[in-house]
């Protein structure tokens, strides 16, 4: 028997106190700048730019980020929406980002105060530890208004074997055998990386503390894992989407393996058919290029098709 009770019953579908939060311009330059956006593009580093847009992926920073233009403590951050009925308390230290997609519905504005809608959406036995999905809604609560839709699935180590449900099996989107990438992008991290990412409010330990790292099994500070995603993210809009941010209606991905700051990110793109005529749809893996090792798996884009929309 486990240390530790858990009732499925009382989790699942647990409603979280709305959580405030708040962005500037200024925070959407230093996101786009810590995913690798290049210093031609001005459409997402100039506030004067005539087309000056918050990069999609922007929201996915806001849940640890909150509305604080300071830094702040990651224990006490991850907890900040309260202890959750049915669940044990958890060391937030052993916590790891399976998998994250972002839904967009609206397009962003370039600042405000908003809300973070979220609920605990499902808990399965894994047996060597507990994962946990969390469904997140970005709300403007002035106009009841809907941004996206974050979905995170966090594994907690340690705090399986109660007895739950595994879970269903999550899709699997492979690429195809039979076809080369019809892109691959190739971005080359900066040993910084990870200490420029966390400003944007990810303020864990893990990404920069040389004593933390290897407590926790790792040889050195290894970057966000939602950094690679925002990378990724940039790859398949600039190549794919003629760099146009508003043609992205979904990614979703699953974390593999660690990355570490200086690494080479190759991230290798497929279109694959869709069964709607008015999306594109984008299967992708990254690689840390140097340990030929995949990083980000099991990823797919949903595009606008450009050209649909364009005759409408």
């Amino acid at each position: 028997m486990p240390k530790f009770q858990v009732d499925v019953n009382k989790a699942v579908g647990h409603q979280y106190p709305p959580q405030k939060v708040s962005f500037n311009k200024r925070d959407l330059i230093l996101y786009a700048l810590s995913i690798g956006v290049k210093e031609d593009e001005f459409k997402y580093l100039y506030e004067l730019d005539k087309n000056f847009t918050p990069f999609p992926t922007y929201p996915v920073v806001l849940f640890l980020k909150g509305d604080s233009p300071d830094v702040n403590l990651f224990a006490e951050t991850i907890n900040i929406s309260g202890p959750t009925p049915g669940l044990p308390d958890m060391d937030p230290n052993r916590i790891v980002h399976g998998e994250q997609k972002i839904a967009i519905l609206n397009q962003l504005p370039t600042s405000g105060e908003f809300e973070l809608r979220s609920k605990l959406s499902g808990v399965y036995d894994k047996g060597k530890g507990i994962l946990l999905e969390r469904t997140y809604t970005l709300v403007d609560p002035k106009i009841d208004k809907e941004y996206c839709v974050l979905t995170t699935q966090s594994f907690v180590i340690g705090y399986g074997g109660f007895g739950g449900s595994k879970g269903q099996i999550s899709p699997s989107y492979k690429p195809p055998k039979d076809k080369k990438p019809d892109v691959v992008d190739v971005c080359s991290t900066s040993k910084n990386q990870a200490i420029l990412y966390r400003l944007s409010g990810d303020y864990n330990p893990l990404h920069i503390d040389l004593k933390v790292a290897p407590k926790l099994g790792f040889e050195r500070p290894i970057l966000h894992g939602l950094c690679s995603y925002g990378i990724a993210a940039h790859a398949i809009i600039k190549h794919l989407a003629n760099n146009n941010p508003e043609l992205l209606k979904s990614i979703s991905v699953r974390f593999t393996a660690p990355v570490f700051p200086g690494d080479t990110l190759e991230t290798l793109m497929w279109k694959v058919p869709s069964e709607k005529s008015d999306e594109i749809n984008v299967i992708f893996i990254t690689k840390a290029k140097e340990r030929d090792s995949i990083v980000l798996g099991n990823g797919l884009a949903i595009l606008k098709n450009d050209k649909i929309n364009a005759k409408l």
